[in-house]
């Protein structure tokens, strides 16, 4: 009998290759767009924009790697949702375009019908035929289950900390500090991430710290190349925030990925992102350590000799600040996002270009600052400084908050989305 199937297959014509997507039709970079393109409509908080890049990405991943796994290719961990139901014959690009619908739909109902229209539309562009109304299918499943899985995860209803009093201490209530409590994506215990605190208020390295921004975070002391710097990445409600700026590197990498692994990059990146908030919003939280506008203004309060008090400072930013100072969110999403990306391109020295959503004008082309890095840790290092030029941060606060945000990318890496069996890593290096 063995004989007979091994002729019968030797005789049987070959499966038919898959149906190549169009060249130009590109799924992860198409709904990532449209991902930040809803933040941006939604005016979303940082933490709310880095929850919705990782569902619509782990969506993404999920139907993909379902397609992957019931077809028997290399096997990989799922990050939400299981390849249980998941179609061998269907086209994984229609299912990352439903899965990705699918959740943005419903986190924004409101942005539903163009988003299905959109859907329709790329749909359109990969023909007709069973392959692809399966990949659809499976999809929509995967999209519905991934925003089931995060319901109750604690990133609702919005909470609010009251304002604090005294020397040090944030004088104004901030919301949405329910995101500490939120259920991980991706690393197994947040808390192992809150910052050590601030400087105590008494010590050298803390009037160091003061001195710093009190001099280089100055709106009195004019510096056009300082001011644009911090505009450059300063990323208020109605832009992608932080965490989108990140997905914009990811997109502006110059290295083609298989559909397989271009999902995988961005679940990666979009799960670390959020995960990173946890510990952000639990750190100021616990610390509601006060903004530098405040402490310089108030300096005569906090018990050392070498900070002078300055009643009519006030930040470069124009703002002093919404949240407590200790730890910046700007820096520890930076430091995971440039982790991540380091990660899983096993090389940190990549150069790319971006223009921030928040970008000056440059009055030499009249446009957008299009500014290129060397790498991404050159970019990081640049956002977490931006918040102390701007008046914004102390120079701990970006220290930590970039320490942190490496730390909780190194766990997403060495854990998740792992190949089910062989070698899973070379180094630093997710396989």
């Amino acid at each position: 009998m063995t004989r007979l199937f091994m002729l019968l297959a030797l005789l049987s014509p070959p499966a038919a290759p898959l149906p190549a997507a169009p060249p130009d039709l590109d799924a992860v970079r198409g709904w990532n767009e449209a991902a930040l393109a809803a933040v941006r409509v939604q005016r979303a908080s940082d933490s709310d924009a880095a929850r919705t890049y990782a569902m619509v990405n782990a969506g993404m991943y999920d139907a993909v790697n379902g397609i992957a796994t019931a077809r028997g290719d290399k096997i990989r961990a799922f990050a939400l949702r299981d390849a249980k139901g998941a179609p061998a014959h269907g086209d994984q690009q229609a299912a990352a375009l439903a899965a990705a619908c699918t959740v943005l739909s419903r986190l924004y109902p409101t942005q539903a019908e163009p988003l299905r229209e959109r859907l329709e539309a790329d749909l359109a562009r990969l023909g007709t035929g069973p392959r692809v109304a399966a990949g659809r299918a499976w999809g929509e499943t995967v999209g519905r289950d991934i925003v089931s899985a995060r319901e109750n995860d604690g990133s609702s209803p919005v909470e609010s900390q009251p304002a604090g009093t005294g020397p040090g201490v944030f004088g104004q209530a901030w919301s949405g500090v329910q995101y500490r409590n939120m259920r991980p994506f991706g690393i197994a215990d947040a808390s192992k991430y809150v910052g050590s605190g601030p400087a105590p208020l008494g010590g050298l390295d803390y009037a160091a710290a003061f001195a710093e921004v009190a001099l280089l975070g100055s709106a009195a002391t004019p510096d056009a190349d300082k001011s644009a710097v911090f505009q450059y990445w300063s990323l208020p409600a109605g832009t992608a925030q932080p965490p989108g700026e990140w997905i914009k590197v990811a997109l502006n990498v110059d290295r083609p990925l298989p559909l397989a692994d271009k999902t995988r990059l961005f679940a990666l990146l979009g799960m670390t992102l959020a995960d990173t908030s946890i510990p952000t919003v639990m750190t100021k939280y616990t610390y509601r350590h006060w903004r530098p506008q405040a402490a310089i203004q108030q300096a005569d309060t906090d018990g050392n000799p070498n900070t002078p008090q300055n009643g009519d400072w006030k930040a470069r930013a124009g703002s002093p600040g919404s949240s407590p100072e200790y730890i910046s969110g700007h820096s520890s999403f930076s430091g995971a996002g440039a982790a991540v990306l380091a990660g899983f391109f096993c090389a940190d020295r990549i150069p790319f270009t971006l223009v921030t959503d928040s970008a000056p004008v440059d009055p030499a082309t009249g446009q957008p600052w299009k500014r290129r890095f060397p790498g991404f840790s050159a970019a990081a290092a640049d956002a977490g400084r931006s918040r102390v030029v701007g008046g914004l941060h102390f120079s701990f606060s970006n220290v930590d908050g970039l320490s942190m945000g490496q730390d909780v990318a190194a766990e997403v890496l060495a854990t998740r989305l792992l190949l089910k069996s062989g070698p899973t890593h070379v180094g630093a290096c997710p396989r």
